[in-house]
């Protein structure tokens, strides 16, 4: 019966991948409660939101997120970094198309990187332009842009985003504090200009990626984090960052006026570059967190409705 069962699953999965779309496309406040409840094994409470994923869904869909659409762009966000005076941490740009077919390979250096402005962990990591198969990859660039993100999760402000393609610098991954196979994700979670946690992603694979948060005076708190196959715990004791403190400065910066957001950073040969700012981080289902951490996450963004 086990057997029969995981086969009728999956050949149901098509379906079901179909009739979610549907939801995020028409009724996305609708898969956000299918998904917590797969998540958790209980109802969103819409009306008292707690925790930082019920918070965030309750955002989507009850606050004002004009904003969000124009920092969740990959591309316009620049601009808003510029504004704020640290358009020195922005990762160099060497292009901007809004058609894979409009790539200008030859203008681009040996080494560097591709993505679009509203896609999410699609990328092109090109370490030798002589190797490359361009034609591939301007199908694959192509496929991208057509791919609605904001259906997949229920993310209706990645909908508005204007699509395009950008290539910025290869930050070189070897030049970190310690040995990674891809570059250290320092997430920092902002609460209205005000710095709380660092989420620390290393040796991120297809497979598994290794985890660590850490407080703002870098003191670890594994307990913080649950623990399977794909978030592992970290192996090696990142150190405190030589940019820490501009890091947190950047943060606060950049999240003022935001009762939440994650602002992503990377440090290369001990020089701080921004990566990307997150308002709806994993959907809004950061089950790598403990419950506690994640009503914690929850007690520190406030929303109107919270009683004062």
């Amino acid at each position: 019966m086990s057997s029969l069962y995981k086969q009728l699953r999956h050949s149901l999965r098509p379906l079901r991948e179909k009739y979610e779309l549907f939801l995020g496309r028409y009724i996305p406040k609708r898969l956000h409660t299918i998904h917590y409840r797969q998540a958790y094994g209980k109802d969103l409470d819409w009306k008292h939101p707690k925790t930082i994923d019920e918070k965030i869904s309750w955002m989507v869909f009850n606050y004002d997120t004009t904003i969000w659409t124009e920092l969740a762009d990959k591309y316009k966000v620049r601009q808003y970094v510029t504004d704020r005076g640290l358009d020195d941490i922005l990762v160099p740009l060497y292009g901007k198309w809004d058609n894979a077919s409009d790539i200008d390979w030859n203008a681009l250096p040996q080494q560097f990187v591709i993505k679009t402005n509203h896609g999410s962990g699609d990328l092109l990591v090109c370490r030798d332009k002589n190797t490359l198969d361009k034609t591939y990859w301007t199908n694959k660039i192509d496929k991208w842009m057509h791919t609605d993100y904001s259906r997949i999760m229920g993310e209706p402000h990645y909908s508005h985003i204007k699509r395009c393609i950008i290539a910025e610098q290869l930050l070189d991954a070897t030049k970190q504090c310690v040995p990674s196979s891809s570059l250290i994700d320092y997430k920092v979670w902002a609460f209205d200009g005000k710095p709380a946690y660092i989420w620390c992603c290393l040796n991120r694979t297809a497979e598994s990626v290794e985890v660590i948060t850490f407080d703002t005076e870098w003191n670890a708190h594994p307990e913080f984090s649950e623990f399977y196959y794909h978030y592992i715990p970290s192996e090696k004791r990142l150190p405190r960052p030589q940019t820490l403190d501009q890091m947190l400065d950047a943060a606060a910066c950049l999240s003022k006026g935001h009762p939440q957001v994650r602002v992503d950073f990377y440090e290369v040969d001990g020089k701080l570059y921004f990566g990307e700012m997150t308002f709806t981080s994993s959907s809004g289902i950061n089950g790598f967190y403990t419950e506690e951490f994640r009503l914690m996450l929850g007690h520190l963004t406030k929303l109107p409705i919270d009683n004062p």
